[in-house]
């Protein structure tokens, strides 16, 4: 059989999965029907739930509920943004080894820790299970995307979050170019000629703009800007803040450290703030939120826009830097494309209209899957599985930043400038600045500003065996090279000496070693058992209740119950009692003991009903699902492996 790869929007609130089949995108529904899956993870002392499931019970679970853990892939535990985060979160994180943020919780009675690419994993396994029941098959490739302004140590780790959930990263693609590869298809037989388009992509957590010239199937990315910490997320923290001062102020309580009322206050937020997208005015109505205290007020729209005015403006700079980047001025821009959840928010239209002069903005695209529909489509192309529709596309990506390395006087000298097109391939020859120096260590700086202290250390790279020779004579040559994915490489060669060394750029203050991620993967492989393990619990015990209640329901039919003798029926009512009273008690009991009840109940029900009937045989069973005169079933269809013959209603 011809195994798919698929495409996955990796999001901050909400992720997607999406596979090219019939010659067409299909956006791939959840197990609850829904097209996006929250990306949360919850543990509680029995099972690991992820997405719809996790969320729904966030606020009685709210320091074992897991969300936002994009926000920390790939970052320092100090930095700014996380020890921000950290102050609303209700989960915990403390820093790991080489200050590496880790997020503690507690599963099974036991505390744990785990990483962002771990929690990120777990989306990614959740969305290749929800392809792999739609599909009838195993998926093992994906297309994964990320935000166009990640930088290289954020795009490693979602790969190797891919790799612990068990799919091989075919390609890494920004959001906004996935996006705009859904647009170029929507729009191909209506376009003609050469067109810019800019890509403004708002989500939950993190803003990206493009801009693209589409031509014939060619998708060339001119430049790219935007913020890593800046979306929905951010417009729910300021009306949470805004409430919690609120209630502090009317009710003279603290409820930010309490981390249930901080949830069900954080739910209410993101309710309204959608509301306030189609009416003017919403109310937040929450009982007892605190020591009994019941919560109702109301926003407007108008109080909400100017909670986020700054927000909102620094979405209108990043466009404004993007077009100064590429060149391009905002008359010569043909359409403007909405992607993300986010850019539902009125304000935001409304200030990027009024930057375009009064453009009519594009909406023809789903907001929420268009990314998830450009990596599928990505990934079509690269596993060979596209038609004539998409063969022939092509996409020149750009890296969103420069990269340079540290030289004498604390300068960063850039080998690569942002929005340089990738693959990318530089070199530049350094030296040496003192005399019979043995060994340089090179330091690979990203970001802007010419001074090292204004940029983040990405890696480092020590070159040893150097000659001796007086400063200034060897002629070491340092390349950088991006590949399809925007990962660096870095390499440094002694021309002199013909000593070379080449590593992969490593985050030395946490990225993930290859032991650690077998190790990772071996446990994934250990909870996704645990999780069968689960499932079959479930499926015994509901087996259980529903064959316990729809013989309930049978035997007090009146029509049928007037069929048994009392003493028959007593026997059945007393043992369903007794069982139902067994279910309350033993709610974790284990596969077998639901299996081996039911089958004691079976054994009893059985043949009781099976006397009533004259000339009915002996092994009349109800374990093939035999339909009861009042509709019920002696055994759901789910619990018996075959039809059993079915029993005539007695007139």
């Amino acid at each position: 059989m011809e195994r798919k790869a698929i495409g996955i929007d990796l999001g901050t609130s909400y992720s997607c999965v999406g596979v090219w089949q019939n010659d067409r995108v299909e956006i791939i529904a959840n197990d609850q029907g829904n097209r996006t899956t929250p990306s949360y993870v919850a543990f509680t002392d029995t099972e690991r739930l992820i997405g719809d499931a996790a969320k729904n019970q966030a606020a009685m679970n709210p320091r074992n509920t897991v969300f936002d853990a994009k926000r920390l892939i790939g970052r320092g535990f100090h930095a700014p943004s996380v020890q921000r985060d950290m102050k609303l979160w209700p989960f915990k994180v403390i820093p790991g080894p080489g200050c590496k943020p880790m997020i503690v919780v507690k599963h099974k009675g036991v505390e744990k820790q785990f990483s962002a690419e771990e929690i990120s994993s777990m989306v990614l396994m959740k969305m290749k299970e929800i392809a792999e029941a739609y599909l009838g098959h195993s998926v093992k490739n994906a297309v994964v995307t990320v935000p166009a302004c990640f930088n290289d140590l954020q795009r490693q780790a979602t790969k190797d979050a891919g790799a612990i959930s068990g799919l091989n990263v075919l390609r890494i693609i920004n959001e906004p170019t996935a996006a705009a590869i859904a647009y170029g298809l929507d729009k191909k037989e209506s376009r003609s000629g050469e067109q810019n388009v800019l890509i403004f992509d708002l989500g939950g957590g993190t803003f990206d703009v493009s801009l693209l010239t589409i031509e014939e199937g060619i998708f060339e990315v001119k430049a790219t800007a935007g913020d890593t910490h800046l979306g929905g997320e951010d417009f729910d923290n300021r009306l949470v803040n805004h409430f919690l001062a609120e209630f502090k102020r009317k009710h003279k309580k603290d409820i930010s450290g309490n981390p249930r009322a901080l949830r069900r206050l954080r739910t209410s937020c993101e309710r309204a703030k959608r509301t306030l997208s189609s009416t003017t005015q919403t109310t937040i109505e929450i009982d007892s939120l605190f020591e009994g205290i019941d919560f109702y007020t109301k926003i407007t729209r108008a109080r909400f826009e100017e909670l986020n005015t700054d927000l909102f403006r620094k979405c209108t700079e990043r466009v404004e830097k993007c077009l100064r980047d590429s060149k391009i001025e905002k008359s010569h821009v043909h359409e403007v494309v909405l992607v993300g959840g986010s850019t539902r928010v009125l304000r935001v239209q409304q200030l990027l209209q009024d930057f375009f002069n009064g453009k009519e903005l594009c909406k023809s695209i789903n907001p929420d899957e268009a990314v998830a529909y450009g990596a599928a489509v990505q990934a079509a192309i690269l596993s060979g599985d596209g038609n004539e529709k998409v063969q022939d596309l092509l996409v020149l990506d750009v890296t969103p930043l420069s990269l340079g390395i540290k030289t004498a006087g604390d300068i960063k000298t850039v080998l690569i400038p942002r929005n340089t097109k990738i693959p990318a391939k530089k070199e530049l020859i350094f030296s040496t600045c003192s005399d019979n120096q043995p060994r340089v260590l090179i330091q690979v700086y990203k970001r802007q500003g010419a001074r090292t202290e204004y940029n983040d250390l990405l890696g480092k790279l020590e070159f040893t065996g150097i000659p001796p020779a007086p400063k200034g004579v060897p002629q070491i040559n340092v390349c950088f090279d991006i590949d399809a994915n925007g990962i660096l490489n870095v390499s440094a060669e002694d021309r002199t000496a013909g000593v070379k060394n080449k590593i992969t750029i490593t985050n030395f203050k946490g990225r993930l070693s290859k032991d650690e991620i077998e190790r990772m993967v071996q446990e994934a492989e250990k909870y996704k058992a645990e999780d069968g393990e689960v499932k079959k619990k479930v499926d015994a015990k509901n087996s259980l209740e529903n064959y316990v209640y729809n013989m309930r329901n049978t035997v007090t039919d009146e029509k049928f119950a007037e069929k048994l003798n009392p003493a028959g029926m007593q026997k059945i009512e007393k043992a369903i009692d007794e069982t139902i009273k067994w279910l309350e008690r033993n709610q974790l009991a284990e596969v077998d003991e639901f299996a081996d009840k039911q089958e004691e109940l079976e054994g009893l029900c059985n043949p009781i009903i099976a006397k009533m009937y004259q000339g009915a045989a002996s092994d009349v069973s109800m374990g093939g699902g035999a339909e009861m005169p009042n509709g019920g079933y002696g055994k759901p269809s789910s619990g018996g492996s075959g039809a059993g013959p079915n029993i005539e209603e007695v007139d």
